[in-house]
């Protein structure tokens, strides 16, 4: 007897393939990023969020909020991004809460090294795999999935 809420075929053939390309592309991408400059994924998109911001500078719970990550996990990202020159944490002058985690002209230079096989490891494991009708419909498909799962109402504490 078949549950109620099972995937059917289609269903379970796109949820496989995509998990399989997921996890795939992820390990070749952290091993493009370790091998060009000892960065891992998550440090590198910190950095490229930091070089795409006003002032190369953004507050720590913005941040958070584009690399969407706990505002723990980032904290123990940037301090391993201070730690190796590439970002800097000063105080925001208007509200003594907030810090700016900012990039360094070192942490532009490490994003100047490993961007080019960062696109490289991209374009030839997803885009030049894909046509253009096919990047579109992905591209339409996975913002359509980010944005029911950024607008998802939080879910209430669990009860003891």
């Amino acid at each position: 007897m078949t549950e109620p809420d099972a995937l059917e075929p289609r269903e379970l053939h796109a949820w496989i393939g995509f998990l399989a390309a997921a996890h795939l592309l992820e390990h070749e991408i952290e091993r493009q990023l370790k091998r060009d400059g000892d960065l891992s994924h998550p440090e590198f998109e910190v950095l490229v969020k930091l070089a795409m911001a006003e002032d190369r500078r953004l507050r720590m719970s913005d941040l958070a909020r584009q690399v969407m990550v706990s505002k723990s996990r980032l904290t123990y990202q940037v301090t391993q991004l201070e730690r190796d020159g590439l970002v800097r944490r000063t105080a925001c002058g208007n509200d003594r809460r907030a810090v700016w985690a900012e990039l360094t002209d070192a942490g532009a230079d490490a994003l100047t090294k490993v961007r080019p096989g960062h696109r490289k490891v991209v374009r030839e494991n997803l885009i030049d795999v894909l046509t253009p009708a096919e990047l579109e419909t992905l591209g339409t498909a996975f913002a359509r999935v980010a944005a029911r799962l950024h607008n998802r109402p939080a879910r209430p504490a669990a009860s003891d």
